[in-house]
């Protein structure tokens, strides 16, 4: 990988301001729902009514004959089409409307065309099926649900589990529970599609632009270049958009249909069974500890919820393996097949469930022995990764307890249960030892450098809102030397270089350390072209002998003697140079290190009445180890923001499924509770570390160990509070009497 050394006065760490928010203030920034074409159509989907059987008859005549409807397709009409690729994060979801089964409730039977959205809509309303049903499997722990045993591999089992326990003096064998989640973003994920010949043209709500391109490619049987996917702006995604849904699939199908550009746009209630959700769990946790405070054994089980003939990549369990240094610990994972909506990932996808169960048992063990639930954390803190043996790339979670801990006033904590009081409140403090795994993957991005000495910086990635253009913008500017605002980064083209998905707290590591390949390569192009210019002060110059500032490259030893871009260009006969780059993920081997995630430290203060059973969080301190920070001002509210979705899974939310239909009871935002701006105590964050060793950039992904932890903190600050131990989420008035 090429260096170069970039000026002192960086940008990059500087909380500047977001690049796109101007475009998004004065509604220039075009999210899918806001591109239309000449002579575009609207489409509507119809969702299955019950959650399991098969479709006796479907009539779709009425619809069909409605006012502006072109076409109406059922599973009867519909071709056959070939199932996606596997990706990333596992198998792409079963091709929609290939045969008459029912999986789940609100499953899309059929999808109607029609010259108006409205339209649309009334003619789904008249088509009409009848089924015949079948019982529906919809409980995790129902025993006619087939179990998927070890669904990844990733199991683990180290030392003697039984023999620690025997050694125990304290022994807590507890169960937890996490219910359903749905993501819900702001932006109903809206998909256009617009056939040109045998090439189509895609507007989708997605994460991952080419996994949209590489899915529909193989589903409709055509070559990827002819695929063309648009996401500039993505109004939210949680993880909805991670995978290539049905709705999507039908918008390209209909399109080439009726030969008119399609427009569908799902509705709130339609999100609920469409774009995934987090998948709910019964985790059981045995923990062993000696009276002096070590861990001794471990075991965590989890049995958590998937589709019919899908999979989810969840492992709830596997964190446990990973968390402290235990001599003695076993997880295992596995998967009951419901007919219910493919579950799919959702921010801190397992480490959000797995973290309460275990965050919540670290609490309980170290109250079981008497001792400080910080000092008991720190005393069984993993120096090295305990699975591997290897030490971390990165690890600064000690740093993170310790400052957290002094920001919050850990010490002024009265361990007696009920003994912190302000009038009729009750004071709860909890806290909890969170983390987020390393994930990267390969990806690519081009760089540019024009005659005006401006620079383009491209690569196919989404921004969801984390403050990916404005990252990116700062790591090209500094790179190249140039002010921030001579720098354009552009993104959300699958026509562009390959970029992985926004999600899993990847996509920062991943295309840093591509733009920063990619910078270093066009400042070796322009060494290139003067290498022999004998009008160059850069003659003979390599990448490692200069540095770049202020528009221009000189050499290190002699800013003297230096030339700006735009010169070099001129002189040659150039408009511009571009170079590409890539990045690769570290080996752990290789490198003799164990690839780092953030860490994190979550202190939480709860004020519980008694009386009412209300219970208010009352401030929040979260201390993080992200690695290099680029942005604090997009990083602090990326940890903010997960902040917020935890107090939201530890308090509000709950898909609440009818036990006899399989319908989603509480599909509006009406009955789905979410916190408001008055739920949401006084957040700060604190980021800690140095930057990660393991590659170029340094950086960590911090987009979900913010949410990480958040649950089990809330919990074990009630029962500082109260003396009462809550299990399962949310937590509810009815638990808090």
């Amino acid at each position: 990988m090429t260096t170069v050394k970039t000026r002192t006065d960086t940008v990059v760490g500087e909380g500047v301001d977001r690049v796109d928010a101007p475009l998004k203030v004065t509604g220039a920034a075009h999210y899918p729902n806001d591109f239309s074409y000449p002579g575009m159509v609207h489409a509507a989907v119809v969702g299955s009514t019950i959650a399991a059987g098969r479709i006796r008859s479907i009539d779709a005549s009425d619809a069909q004959s409605a006012p502006g409807v072109l076409t109406v397709i059922t599973h009867l009409t519909a071709p056959q089409l070939e199932r996606g690729p596997m990706t990333l994060l596992g198998p792409s979801p079963p091709a929609p409307m290939q045969d008459d089964r029912i999986l789940h409730y609100g499953q899309h039977i059929a999808i109607v065309v029609a010259d108006s959205p409205e339209q649309a809509r009334h003619a789904a309303s008249l088509v009409r099926v009848e089924y015949e049903p079948a019982e529906a499997l919809l409980d995790v722990e129902d025993p006619r649900a087939e179990i998927v045993e070890n669904p990844w591999g990733l199991d683990t089992e180290r030392g003697d589990v039984s023999a620690g326990l025997a050694t125990a003096d304290a022994v807590i064998d507890e169960r937890y529970t996490t219910p359903d989640n749905t993501n819900n973003p702001l932006g109903l994920f809206t998909t256009i599609a617009s056939w040109h010949g045998d090439s189509v043209t895609i507007h989708d709500s997605t994460q991952w632009p080419h996994n949209v391109r590489t899915s529909l490619a193989q589903i409709f049987q055509i070559p990827e270049s002819g695929v063309r996917v648009l996401a500039p702006y993505v109004g939210g995604g949680f993880g909805a958009g991670l995978r290539v849904w049905s709705h999507t699939i039908l918008t390209a199908l209909a399109a080439r249909e009726v030969k008119h550009p399609v427009k569908l746009v799902l509705t709130r209630p339609q999100m609920f069974t469409s774009v995934g959700h987090r998948p709910n769990s019964v985790q059981q946790i045995k923990i062993g500890a000696t009276s002096a405070g070590d861990l001794v054994a471990l075991e965590h089980h989890s049995i958590s919820s998937v589709a019919m003939e899908d999979d989810d990549y969840e492992p709830v369990a596997f964190g446990s393996a990973v968390s402290y240094a235990c001599p003695n610990v076993r997880t295992r994972d596995s998967q009951a097949r419901l007919n219910i909506p493919c579950p799919g990932s959702m921010r801190a996808p397992a480490e959000g469930q797995g973290s309460f169960a275990l965050e919540s048992a670290i609490d309980e063990v170290a109250h079981a022995i008497g001792m400080d639930p910080l000092e008991f954390r720190l005393r069984n803190y993993a120096e090295n990764h305990p699975v591997l043996g290897l030490p971390w790339s990165s690890k600064a979670l000690r740093e993170c307890y310790t400052l957290g801990a002094e920001r919050f006033g850990w010490s002024r904590r009265n361990p007696e249960i009920g003994s912190m009081r302000d009038g009729r409140w009750l004071i709860g403090y909890g806290m909890a030892g969170v983390s987020y795994p390393y994930y990267q993957v390969p990806c690519q991005a081009r760089a540019s450098l024009r005659r005006d000495g401006s620079a383009y910086v491209t690569s196919a990635a989404t921004d969801i809102g984390t403050g990916t253009y404005t990252v990116m913008t700062q790591l090209a500017a500094e790179l190249l030397g140039l002010d921030l605002g001579r720098v354009r980064f552009d993104l959300g083209d699958s026509d562009m270089p390959y970029a992985p998905q926004a999600g899993g707290s990847g996509l920062t590591g991943a295309l840093a350390n591509a733009v920063h390949t990619a910078c270093g390569n066009l400042v070796r192009e322009f060494l290139d072209v003067v290498r022999d210019d004998e009008k160059s002060p850069l003659r003979g110059a390599t990448p490692e002998e200069v540095t770049a500032s202020d528009g221009r490259l000189h050499r290190t030893d002699a800013p003297d003697q230096g030339e700006a871009y735009t010169d070099i260009l001129a002189r040659h006969g150039l408009e511009e140079l571009s170079a590409d780059g890539r990045s690769v993920p570290p080996d752990a081997q290789k490198i003799g290190m164990a690839t780092a995630g953030a860490f994190g430290a979550k202190f939480v203060e709860v004020r519980l009445d008694p009386q009412l059973g209300l219970l208010r969080v009352a401030r929040v301190v979260s201390a993080i180890d992200g690695g290099r920070i680029l942005n604090e001002k997009t990083a602090t509210s990326q940890i903010n923001g997960g902040t917020v979705g935890g107090i939201s899974q530890a308090m509000f939310e709950a898909t609440a499924t009818d036990a006899g239909t399989g319908r989603i009871a509480n599909a509006t935002f009406g009955d789905y509770l979410m916190p408001v701006n008055a739920d949401i105590p006084d957040m700060e964050v604190i980021f800690c570390g140095t930057p990660d060793w393991a590659t170029k950039v340094g950086t960590k992904g911090v987009g979900e160990v913010g949410l990480v932890g958040i649950a089990a903190a809330i919990g074990n600050a009630v029962h500082h509070a109260t003396g009462r131990r809550l299990r399962s989420l949310p937590f509810t008035i009815d638990q808090l009497f």
